[in-house]
């Protein structure tokens, strides 16, 4: 077994661990969640805080790196879009499930344990470089079509404003990004305690976001919509990858950040789809199988670019 399958089966052997965890009823689903709020509200914050404090993002080409990105994000939430109204006859606020679903990479939860057992630490800065952009975006995007579709009023710039600004403000991984580059601005180096403190958390913030990923599945299953979600799904894990394939050899990325842009790509969906599909009162079947199903197909999917990238890119 090559080294690159074995770190791909050890991550999602890590998810189906927490999953069949939570399926068994071995753990309660309240340690779940309790795991959940550690892994995003502690745990990952301080990965990040860390990386930014002390990462070299010398070479990344950000510009051209988020460009490789959110354009793959852009070709993709539109082809979502349209497959779920166009091709399925589904409202406008199911594509909106559709295009988020299809798009939104887990980057968090899994692409954060993910890139750093690929790539180590420096595909994590490189990825800690979409991740500064990415929530930011994502959400934004997302509040513009709920307010245009989900309420019938039209855009109401000063509402937008509002609701991001009171989404983006308290959220822990703003907060570990805004605050390792304060520090890091500072020139300083942390003080023993406090660096051993931020060590101790962040070292296991992989295995536990991975697990209480795992568990956080169980809830959601396959309950109907199944050929609209195996399209969602293969838009994901097949298109988007694909795009971000193509755009890193148009813009020249390096060849470490154009691999880490290309498997961040072929990451499956987050829970970021069934979340707005809550708020809209529909898709909520939609996106809850494209999730469970993206994630049992990324075992091989992302295997497969990840093999793609590294020959392609070296």
């Amino acid at each position: 077994m090559s080294p690159l399958t074995e770190t791909v089966l050890f991550v999602f052997a890590l998810v189906a661990l927490g999953y069949l965890a939570g399926l068994t009823g071995y753990l309660k689903a309240e340690a779940g969640d309790a795991l959940s709020q550690f892994a995003v509200g502690v745990a990952l914050p301080l990965l990040i805080f860390r990386t930014m404090v002390g990462a070299d993002f010398h070479g990344a080409a950000p510009w051209s790196l988020w460009a490789t990105y959110f354009i793959s994000v852009a070709v993709v939430w539109t082809c979502g879009h349209l497959v779920t109204t166009r091709f399925f006859g589904r409202e406008a606020q199911a594509g909106v499930v559709g295009g988020v679903a299809s798009s939104f990479s887990n980057l968090l939860l899994l692409g954060a344990p993910f890139m750093l057992g690929v790539f180590g630490q420096q595909g994590f800065e490189i990825l800690s470089l979409i991740l500064s952009v990415h929530l930011p975006a994502m959400m934004m995007a997302s509040i513009i079509l709920f307010e245009t579709f989900g309420r019938g009023g039209g855009v109401h710039p000063v509402h937008i404003a509002k609701e991001f600004l009171h989404k983006i403000v308290g959220n822990p991984l703003v907060i570990g990004i805004l605050a390792g580059l304060l520090w890091r601005m500072t020139g300083l180096a942390l003080p023993g305690l406090a660096a051993r403190l931020v060590d101790a958390l962040a070292d296991i913030a992989g295995p536990v976001a991975l697990f209480a990923m795992g568990f956080g599945l169980r809830k959601f299953g396959l309950s109907g919509n199944i050929r609209p979600a195996l399209a969602l799904t293969a838009l994901k894990l097949l298109l988007m990858p694909a795009v971000a394939l193509g755009m890193a050899l148009l813009l020249g990325l390096p060849p470490l950040s154009a691999k880490v842009a290309v498997a961040a790509a072929a990451l499956p969906s987050g829970v970021n789809s069934y979340l707005i599909a809550m708020q809209f009162g529909t898709g909520q079947g939609l996106a809850s199988n494209q999730l469970t199903i993206a994630t049992a197909c990324a075992v091989v999917t992302t295997a497969f670019w990840l093999t793609v990238a590294q020959a392609v890119f070296g």
